[in-house]
This record gives structure tokens, sequence and C-alpha cells, in this order.
């Protein structure tokens, strides 16, 4: 189980890093249904998308490198407890939730910086 979890650990960090280089480094150039953050909001205007793009790759960045550090940190010290196995459970739908994560931080920096039609405030 120590092993899996930090294999699943590696690879989840491992997804937000690079998916939120990307986003910072080569955004999605135009607004599309296929790659990028896409939600209502973001897809109001160009300005829109491109901040939400920017905006919740960073927030993958910080979010997958405090998540291998985190959880990989917390896997190493409980090896070995009883509850072992439950321990790492937990941690598998913490990061499930941490991935997801990005979807409240991102919403709320786009209706502080635009009002429901994306014009900036």
């Amino acid at each position: 189980m120590f092993w899996f979890s930090m294999i699943y650990t590696s690879l989840m960090s491992s997804t937000m890093i690079g998916f939120g280089l990307l986003l910072v480094k080569k955004p999605p150039q135009g607004i599309n249904s296929f790659f990028g953050y896409r939600t209502s909001m973001s897809g109001k205007n160009n300005e829109t998308w491109d901040f939400a793009q920017k905006y919740a790759g960073k927030v993958w960045l910080l979010s997958g490198v405090l998540n291998l550090l985190l959880f990989a940190t917390l896997i190493f010290l409980l090896n070995g407890t009883p509850n072992f196995k439950n321990v790492c459970t937990i941690i598998i739908y913490a990061q499930l939730f941490v991935l997801l994560l990005v979807i409240l931080p991102t919403e709320l920096a786009l209706r502080k910086n635009f009002d429901k039609d994306g014009n900036r405030r």
C-alpha cells in the first residue's frame, strides 16, 4: 500500500503541476470545448478566458507542489501504523478534492475581476 500511495501521489501531483505549467506558459489561445479551464464564466469572452486559464494554472501549480509535499510526507511518516490502509484511502480522496479545488478560487477571482456579463470591473 505504501508504494501504491506514493506512486498515486506522485502522479496526481505531476498532473496538477504539469497542467498548471501548461496553462500558465502556453494557455489555449481561444475559447474552445476541448482544453482549458472551461466554465460558463470563463467562456464569456476572450478576456475572461485568458484570465481564467492563467489563474487556474497558478492555482494548480501551487496545489500540485503542496499536494506532493504534504501527502508524500504524511504517507512516509504514517507508514506502518495500524490504520495505514485507511489513512491512504483518506489521502487518495483528499488529493481528488485538491485536484478539483481549482474551481472555487478561480471562479471567485473571475467574479471579483469581471461582472456577470464578462466586463472587467
